[in-house]
């Protein structure tokens, strides 16, 4: 496994922000923390290009320092910053050494590493959201990009039967297999995939990755989808929207819903208008 680079950025405009981090999603990097005067971002160090970076830095007027994070040592670092998330007082996310939440609904531990998803960006969070509205019970869900499992995690707890978790990373596959297997999920299957492509359909797709890799696989998405099937979809800025309602209204998706936070948005498609499939 390789180590890891880690870009900080010190930023001040909100939007500049929002769109350096969907810019970096789409370059590679899986990984981020923010606070009020910076950004971190982190990538496989094999993965890092200084050309990408002058180029899209020298475009906002920003500059980034660079310090390369052997895997060994992540554990300290997200430990000693990861802080749990609430989402209402519908679940709650924590690591294993905090103290469990006792005003939520569902409760998820969750080891991060260098996986995206803990609850802290506003796209998972707004997905989870989204996903209180969802009957998953007794359904079959693929969640595409799963990232640490947190959204596969939830959608067990949310009564799915059937769920089918993929990657392309290996260290995604890796945590997410240990996050599963922490909140005694029995219905996940976890598998590394480099191209999307669907051997069944599934009752509810979700994906929180980014516009670019949606956009590029929407119509496989589609074709994924059971009659009367749900999709998800976030990792999207709120601009992002006109063009993935555009993409879906040409496959016959009809758009349910749409949540904001921050910036960012995750937007609910079904294939039947009449048959929404909420609680």
């Amino acid at each position: 496994m390789s180590n890891y680079c880690e870009l900080t950025i010190l930023t001040g405009e909100g939007a500049i922000r929002e769109q350096l981090l969907a810019q970096l999603a789409g370059m590679g990097y899986d990984g981020f923390e923010e606070s009020d005067t910076a950004l971190k971002a982190y990538i496989p160090e094999p993965d890092f290009s200084d050309i990408d970076l002058d180029n899209l830095f020298n475009k906002y007027s920003l500059t980034y320092s660079k310090s390369i994070i052997n895997k060994q040592n992540w554990n300290k670092l997200w430990e000693s910053n990861f802080e749990p998330v609430q989402v209402d007082d519908f679940v709650g996310i924590r690591a294993d050494f905090h103290p469990s939440f006792k005003n939520v609904t569902h409760e998820i531990v969750i080891t991060p590493k260098m996986s995206f998803g803990t609850g802290h960006h506003a796209t998972t969070y707004t997905v989870m959201q989204m996903m209180r509205e969802l009957n998953c019970t007794g359904k079959s869900v693929f969640d595409f990009g799963t990232g640490t499992g947190i959204l596969a995690i939830l959608a067990e707890k949310l009564g799915a039967t059937s769920i089918l978790a993929v990657d392309n990373d290996d260290w995604c596959i890796e945590n997410a297999s240990e996050n599963i297997f922490i909140n005694g999920c029995k219905y996940i299957d976890i598998e590394k995939v480099m191209e999307l492509k669907f051997n069944k359909k599934f009752d509810i797709i979700l994906a929180n990755i980014n516009k670019n890799i949606i956009l590029n696989n929407i119509h496989i998405l589609r074709q994924g989808l059971t009659a009367g099937g749900q999709l998800l979809l976030s990792g999207l800025l709120a601009e992002d929207q006109k063009d993935i309602l555009a993409a879906c209204s040409l496959l016959g998706l009809q758009h349910k819903q749409t949540i904001s936070r921050n910036g960012w948005i995750a937007t609910w498609f079904c294939m039947d208008s009449q048959n929404l499939d909420v609680k």
